[in-house]
């Protein structure tokens, strides 16, 4: 009993609250899904961007895609639900995805920082120290640890609680179950590292940019020195923001329930500190690609792309649909032997009699 009432209070009770719920939800699925898709698009369609640097970033772009697809609606549904419908050998999967491409989505914003670290502290060494190789063990190496903490902890059972209490399992909301070991040992590979690496690589990264800014001032302006340095400042300061905020409360709430059992934090709070989580692979396309100005400017190509294409795709409908009421006026021997048109550069059509095609 005491189960089914924690699952009736965290329900959504009132209609419009469940309407604007998900229509939020809705928005953050659809803008995941875009923004990683235009990512991929433009990385795909530009010769440009086709380079180690941005593999990561594909990488990156690929992982928040498959989350917004194959976890997100899931999520989405079970949070307005209040239930889990769909058996629990789907939810086993359905939870390992999660841990797995959330974990993937991490692990491929440290290998960035760690590739921005290297271009921009040793720049002549740069082609040296990243190579195809190494890049493409890296990302082997991301897959392996994301696959080890999801599917294979979680259906070998690594992270399960030995509970002998009277609680009915089949009631057991669907979500990552985690003991002592698995929540400290996935917050540290996953998060708490990761972070604590990022924050001294960006802080590096800060400092080089700061003393490039102060060369430019003593040799040329001022105000471009300025510039290039509050610009280095937001830039820097916008990606770790929107990482800590994203993914702080929800590895916080994790090692505690680690600590102090499954049913330790309120189910509400627990799924807001979830989707805030996944609010990071919506804002990861546009931290790491449109403050990018080669991605900005395929972005652009693709809407010019797009825009022409449309105007084209108008245009020939509106010429079709103008020459279709003389067609059908005409009759059937007509159009066996209708003159043909000879068009000219004036602009004028000049009528040739009939027979004159067959000439």
């Amino acid at each position: 009993m005491e189960s089914n009432d924690t699952a009736a209070s965290s329900c959504l009770d009132s209609a419009a609250f469940k309407v604007t719920v998900s229509v939020v939800l809705t928005i953050l699925i659809l803008i995941t899904i875009a923004g990683n898709v235009v990512v991929c698009l433009a990385v795909g369609l530009n010769r440009q961007l086709r380079s180690l640097t941005n593999c990561f970033i594909v990488s990156l772009a690929i992982t928040d895609l498959l989350l917004g697809l194959l976890v997100m609606p899931f999520s989405a549904f079970y949070q307005l639900s209040c239930r889990w419908s769909f058996g629990k050998v789907f939810c086993n999967i359905y939870t390992s995805l999660d841990v797995m491409l959330c974990t993937a989505s991490i692990l491929n914003l440290f290998m960035i920082s760690l590739d921005r670290y290297c271009a921009v502290t040793d720049p002549l060494r740069y082609p040296v120290l990243i190579t195809p190789v190494r890049v493409g063990v890296s990302l082997v190496l991301i897959w392996a640890v994301s696959i080890t903490l999801s599917f294979l902890s979680i259906h070998l059972g690594w992270n399960s609680r030995d509970e002998t209490s009277g609680v009915n399992h089949t009631i057991l909301p669907c979500k990552v179950q985690v003991n002592l070991v698995y929540g400290l040992v996935d917050g540290l590979v996953t998060f708490y590292v990761p972070l604590l690496v990022m924050c001294i690589t960006y802080f590096r990264i800060f400092k080089i940019a700061r003393e490039q800014a102060k060369r430019i001032h003593h040799i040329g302006s001022w105000k471009a020195a300025t510039i290039r340095e509050h610009k280095a400042t937001v830039t820097l300061a916008t990606v770790m923001g929107a990482f800590i905020v994203c993914w702080f409360p929800y590895f916080t709430v994790f090692v505690y329930r680690g600590l102090r059992g499954d049913d330790a934090i309120n189910e509400t709070f627990e799924a807001v500190v979830l989707w805030l989580g996944y609010a990071n692979s919506a804002l990861n396309p546009i931290l790491y690609a449109a403050l990018n100005r080669d991605f900005r400017t395929a972005y652009q190509q693709l809407l010019r792309c797009r825009y022409a294409s449309c105007n084209a795709h108008d245009t020939s409908l509106r010429y079709d649909s103008s020459r279709l009421p003389r067609t059908r006026s005409q009759g059937p021997r007509q159009q066996e032997e209708k003159p043909l048109k000879l068009q000219v550069w004036s602009g004028r059509e000049v009528m040739a009699p009939r027979g004159a095609a067959d000439r």
